[in-house]
């Protein structure tokens, strides 16, 4: 059997009130280097064990406890130079666990050294055992340790000296050596701050003061004595779930002392003064559990213990402290919310959504705002149509209940729902059950406008359906009579405009073509709106869905791109040719493909899928455009003759490349072309400021007597009444202009001339309310060449379009002649500055009332010779309506 040598033994002693299963808290065991299977280790000794129910066991399964506490080895062990640990941990039905570490040993072996066969001298060290002090040792004088002694004191005459911590080094003069070796301790010594003191001692020849020996390090312990109480290490709160069952675990106490570790001094033993009715605590281990399984946080929720740590393991003499633990009392679930009422009662009034009807009070014993005290709310019965939802105030913890879908009066005048209360945790440590209370939501009636027979209904439409053909009737009843008398029925949304409504009886018939292939339709469906309206103005809506079924109205087509056909030397080219059916099957794919009958035999065409074939020629052809046409017919046959275009060209990356042989131009070809063009607009520019710069206004002086001249008038004033019959075609020339104003009808924007091809453009309005037109004359016959930007036609917006004229012939007479003479007047005025007698340019007026039975004046009146102005004498009431409007006031 192993030497087993006991370096820690436990005391064993037993904490009032509390019986515990106790072993040594460790040991030291000396093993050989290889265990054999069987071997014995260690005997457990234990105390205040029940040893019936007590149970050993080990934490390194190459190791077993027998029932009688001997640790044996269950296997081949082998320990290595730095030994091993395992733990033995004891327990009964009395008490805790105890816990006992084994440390295992190496047995030390010795090699016994062969001899060389020669001695040889070795110098022989004189090392002192360490000294020993007592800490806090009060010294009234120095008093004397022991004496060092060196062998060379045998032919010299010495001396010695000491340095270190302790004499010359902090702190300083805590120990002293006289010149005969003498050591001395001067002061008393705190362990705790100054555990050990290494000093070294020479040893000097009194004559030479030469070292007569090798330096001596020798070593001071303080030993230690028990003058510090133990410590708490941790703060003393601590959280036990109520309910809890007995021995479990509270929390540990932590405790320490800074004597010298491995003593007596420093072996805490922990007890409870207080709350021993509901707590214990392990002498050792300082763990804290329940004694009882009846804690209700709700009946209190703290409680004190005072906790006692005492040193010299429990001894009498020990120091000790005590602090007071703090035990907060955990929640659980088990309190259920309840309600505050029996039942509860709510009104609605019908159609009404998203509307809080009813708060339900709760209430709750567990901990406010944790998940045991949070209530859920739940609908468990009445709400199978979903008209209900129920949700949490976060603040009250009240549940609200809402009207999510609006209800019918008609249909449901009361509800009944059976509301449960819980709480985000489920309930633990009670057998109570979560609690329901019923509701009674009464619904209250309201005039509601007519109802359709469903909100939405289907109808199956074939495309092309004739035109008035009944395709169904939706219609709706007032919920109130259950009748649908006095109500009309409108569309409110039909954005083809497919559909007729008969407003009596809500007949829907075709009113346009339906169609398919439509943007209108999506994914074959087209929705219609209908609103039905009763006799006092309340409304209903409805929607139609449309299906609509496809027909074959439609037939393959080619695309119109050009399709190009690459050549390849020594081969005959084809090209893919694909239709396009906008129809669905089985009016669509697949596509049959032929070339006419009596074809020109240059192409033969093969089909290549459902809706592609292969077009490909059959002799050599020359580069260019062909047109081929294709027979192609759906799966009906429906179908017609299309043509291909194909374009046959040297390619480059599947594109047409220009003839090799063509010559493009250079940069300096390109600017060759372009400097004559610029030296034309040069030309031009020069031209048109050479016009603008030679022709200059005169002046025509006013002698009084103008002798037939027209006077230059720019005052208007009210005339005389004028025959608006009397005035054909009002115009008047300024500034390259032609202008006009007239009363009564203008000129319609769709007047075209019936002889030239004078043209009118479109109608605007200027700022001072008159209309506008942009007329472009190019008969050179007949009116010169010219445009004539912007007439202005004041009057009552009312537009002259072309039958106006076809009726009155003259008008339009009137109007090509005044033309021709305003062309050849501004010619005139243009040429011979020196002849130009008058600036007779004309003016736009406002229009002023009623016209004059003058008629029209001016010079532009009639046409006569350019240069006789004698008809200026003869005017007449004419030239007297314009000189009174002009004179000068």
């Amino acid at each position: 059997m192993a030497n087993v040598l006991l370096l820690t033994a436990c005391a064993v002693l037993m904490l009032s009130g509390v019986d515990s299963c106790l072993i040594p808290s460790s040991v030291y065991v000396i093993v050989p280097n290889t265990l054999q299977p069987g071997s014995p280790i260690f005997t457990v000794q234990f105390s205040h064990c029940d040893t019936k129910s007590t149970r050993l066991t080990s934490s390194d399964p190459s190791f077993t406890v027998t029932s009688s506490g001997v640790i044996e080895t269950s296997e081949s062990v082998s320990v290595s130079p730095a030994g091993r640990t395992f733990s033995v941990r004891a327990r009964d039905s009395s008490g805790p666990e105890s816990e006992m570490v084994v440390h295992l040993v190496r047995r030390a072996t010795f090699k016994k050294q062969k001899s060389s066969g020669f001695l040889r001298r070795f110098k022989r060290r004189w090392s002192p055992p360490p000294f020993n002090i007592l800490e806090n040792t009060p010294e009234l004088q120095p008093r004397r340790i022991d004496t060092v002694v060196s062998d060379s004191e045998a032919r010299y005459n010495v001396y010695y000296t000491m340095s270190g911590p302790g004499v010359d080094l902090p702190p300083l003069g805590v120990f002293s050596l006289d010149t005969s070796g003498t050591l001395f301790v001067n002061t008393q010594v705190d362990r705790e701050v100054y555990p050990q003191f290494k000093l070294r001692v020479r040893a000097f020849d009194k004559v030479t003061n030469q070292e007569t020996d090798d330096p001596l390090d020798i070593t001071i312990e303080v030993d230690d004595v028990n003058d510090n109480a133990p410590t708490f290490t941790n703060q003393l709160q601590y959280t036990v779930l109520e309910q809890s069952v007995v021995g479990a675990v509270v929390g540990k106490v932590n405790a320490a002392d800074i004597d010298q570790a491995g003593t007596l001094h420093t072996k805490i033993r922990y007890s409870l003064k207080t709350g021993l009715d509901r707590f214990a605590i392990h002498p050792e281990t300082g763990v804290i559990t329940t004694t009882t399984n009846t804690l209700d946080r709700e009946v209190k929720d703290q409680h004190l213990a005072v906790v006692e740590i005492r040193d010299m393991d429990g001894a009498g003499s020990g120091l000790f402290n005590t602090g007071t633990a703090t035990i907060t009392v955990g929640d659980i679930n088990d309190n259920p919310p309840t309600f505050t009422k029996t039942s509860y009662a709510a009104s609605i009034t019908e159609n009404e959504m998203e509307k809080l009807i009813l708060r339900i009070p709760i209430e709750d014993k567990d901990l406010i705002a944790t998940p045991n005290w949070i209530s859920k709310f739940v609908i468990t019965k009445g709400n199978e149509n979903g008209n209900f939802r129920i949700d949490t105030d976060p603040k009250t913890n009240e549940g609200l209940l809402y009207v999510s879908k609006p209800l019918d009066y008609e249909q449901t005048p009361n509800v009944k729902l059976n509301i449960m209360a819980r709480n985000d945790a489920e309930l633990a440590g009670t057998t109570a059950q979560w609690a329901t209370v019923p509701v009674n939501v009464t619904v209250i009636n309201v005039d509601e406008g007519p109802q359709f027979s469903a909100p939405t209904i289907r109808l199956n439409v074939k495309e092309n359906t004739p035109n008035g053909s009944l395709i169904g009737t939706y219609t709706a009843l007032d919920p109130e009579t259950k009748s649908s008398a006095g109500i009309i029925y409108f569309k409110t949304l039909d954005p083809a405009s497919w559909i007729n409504v008969d407003r009596n009886n809500g007949e829907l018939r075709v009113a346009n073509t339906i169609d398919r292939e439509s943007d209108f339709v999506q994914g074959g469906i087209y929705n219609i709106t209908v609103r039905a309206v009763d006799a006092t103005a309340k409304t209903g809506t409805g929607t139609v869905i449309i299906v609509v079924e496809d027909v074959n109205d439609n037939v393959p087509t080619l695309p119109s791109r050009e399709l190009v056909l690459c050549t390849k030397e020594g081969e005959l080219g084809s090209i893919r040719v694909t239709a396009e059916d906008r129809d669905q099957a089985p009016f669509s794919s697949p596509f049959s493909f032929s070339l006419p009958s009596g074809h020109d035999g240059k192409w033969s065409i093969t089909k290549l899928n459902d809706t592609s074939a292969t077009l490909k020629q059959t002799k050599d052809l020359p580069t260019g455009k062909y047109l081929v046409p294709v027979d192609i017919k759906d799966l009906q046959g429906s179908g017609k003759m299309q043509t291909a275009t194909v374009r046959i060209c040297s390619c480059k990356n599947n594109e047409c490349i220009a003839n090799p042989n063509s010559v493009s131009l250079g940069p300096m070809g390109i600017l060759a072309m372009l400097l004559p063009l610029f030296l034309l607009l040069l030309l031009g520019l020069l031209l048109g400021i050479f016009c603008m710069t030679k022709l200059e206004k005169k002046e025509i002086e006013d002698i009084g007597d103008s002798g037939g001249i027209l006077l230059k008038s720019n005052t208007e004033s009210p005339g005389e009444e004028v025959d608006s019959s009397l005035i054909t075609v009002p115009y008047a020339v300024a500034d390259s202009v032609v202008k006009g104003s007239v009363k009564g009808p203008g000129l319609n924007s769709g007047w075209i001339a019936n002889n030239g091809s004078g043209t009118f453009g479109p109608k605007t309005t200027n700022g001072n309310g008159m209309y506008n037109y942009d007329v472009v004359t190019s008969d050179l016959s007949r009116f010169g060449s010219g445009q004539y930007n912007q007439f202005d036609y004041a009057g009552n917006n009312e537009g002259l379009d072309n039958r106006y004229l076809t009726q009155d012939s003259s008008l339009l007479h009137n109007w090509q002649t005044n033309g021709l003479y305003l062309n050849k007047k501004l010619t005139f005025f243009g040429t011979e500055d020196d002849g130009r007698y008058a600036e007779d340019v004309a003016h736009p007026y406002g229009y002023e009332g009623s016209g004059s039975p003058a008629g029209s004046v001016g010079c532009c009146s009639d046409i006569g010779d350019d240069n006789n102005l004698d008809f200026l004498n003869g005017l007449g009431p004419k030239f007297k309506t314009l000189g009174e409007v002009s004179r000068k006031k």
